[in-house]
């Protein structure tokens, strides 16, 4: 009790602190892969912490904090760093300096909050065991991913950690709340591109072309009973087509008609499996309606699998932080999330951070141009990282 009282102590001390450290983040967004002056800023932060650290996959940062007998253990922390390609509307001082670029997905709040759990680390490093491992990723709204990317970089060894763990913020939940579950709790998220072909013309004369739009409109029907028909109805599965686009103008059939679209599964097996169903169903309509196809799906991320052990033990350790009537057992989410694939090569417990506050109109949903937190909820996320890092060591 007494560590829980020091530390949350430390997070309303330094309160102001951090709120000004996220403001500057919002401020400056950067998009995916882009992340160069948000990394040098996290680099400089830690170096006034005390800690040292270094770039990896360009944009990304690691950094170890050691504590007593650090060979004995390590746990990881991460946090994204990527803005999304939207224009703010919040009125705010702190809105975003760069036109249609805007920390919409709350990356700015997860990287603070790993920063303030390295700050909270360092400074009680001699009242915990092992070694916390600090990744601070780029690219996380963007295929690849930068999670791949790092731990192609080697994000994940020398030393390699018994667990990973991250925090993602969710407006619907009230500020002061975390949120877990176990296994399955995101989905995969994969991209449909289609392109149809064929021979346009004057559309006073269809029998004389090939009909792309008629061609897509059938596919993108027929798309939407590859689930309802071919999936275990108790697997979660969506098939979204996004962008039709093709022609120019009211009487001329187009050459060319091109689809975009999302595939999202809870589980592996048929998510690849509907890969195949999706290019054969494509493929026999323009074929029956003499058109061609191009079609590409390429791999996204995986399903976010929170490892049950781990998930167990992070969530005693939040509720012995805030106490259990703070913690709450959250619904699968068929949102993706690159930490997914942290989760297929170490232990791995991904956790919500409540940021809404309904009595303040603080409700408005990630990906949208009005996206603002209670910025109390700062205090939770970074104190509920530094602690459940410590005793994720201290209780091996």
């Amino acid at each position: 009790m007494a560590m829980i009282q020091t530390i949350k102590q430390l997070c309303s001390q330094w309160a102001d602190e951090f709120i000004q450290i996220r403001h500057h983040l919002h401020t400056h967004p950067e998009l995916s892969f882009q992340e160069y002056e948000t990394s040098k800023f996290v680099r400089n932060k830690l170096k006034e912490f005390g800690i040292a650290s270094a770039p990896l996959a360009e944009t990304g940062v690691i950094a170890l904090i050691q504590g007593k007998n650090s060979g004995k253990k390590v746990v990881a922390l991460r946090a994204d760093m990527d803005a999304l390609p939207i224009q703010e509307e919040n009125e705010i001082s702190y809105k975003s300096v760069h036109k249609g670029v805007m920390h919409a997905c709350g990356h700015d709040v997860h990287t603070t909050c790993l920063l303030g759990a390295a700050r909270l680390l360092k400074h009680l490093e001699n009242e915990w065991e092992g070694t916390v491992k600090l990744v601070f990723q780029p690219g996380e709204e963007k295929d690849p991913g930068g999670a791949s990317l790092m731990i192609k970089a080697g994000a994940l060894e020398n030393p390699k950690p018994a667990a990973i763990i991250g925090l993602h913020v969710t407006p619907e939940m009230e500020v002061g709340r975390l949120g877990f579950r176990s296994g399955i709790a995101m989905a995969s998220a994969d991209e449909i591109y289609i392109t149809i072909k064929g021979k346009g013309g004057h559309a006073a004369s269809p029998h004389l072309t090939t009909d792309t739009i008629l061609v897509a409109s059938h596919i993108v029907v027929a798309l939407q009973q590859i689930i309802s028909r071919n999936n275990d109805p108790f697997s979660p599965s969506v098939l979204s087509i996004c962008a039709f686009n093709g022609g120019y103008t009211t009487n001329v059939i187009p050459s060319e008609v091109k689809l975009m679209g999302t595939f999202r599964a809870m589980d592996e097996r048929w998510r690849f499996k509907a890969h195949e169903l999706i290019r054969k169903e494509v493929n026999s309509i323009a074929e029956g309606m003499g058109a061609t196809t191009e079609i590409r799906i390429p791999t996204g991320y995986p399903c976010l699998i929170n490892d049950a052990k781990t998930t167990e033990r992070v969530q005693s350790f939040a509720e012995d932080f805030l106490g259990k009537d703070k913690v709450d057992t959250v619904n699968m989410r068929m949102g993706a999330e690159d930490f997914a694939f942290y989760s297929q090569k170490v232990p791995a417990c991904f956790y919500r951070l409540g940021v809404g506050n309904s009595a303040k109109g603080i409700t408005s949903g990630v990906h949208t141009p009005l996206f603002n937190i209670d910025e109390k909820a700062i205090e939770t996320g970074m104190g509920s990282m530094a602690f459940i890092a410590m005793k994720m060591l201290s209780e091996a």
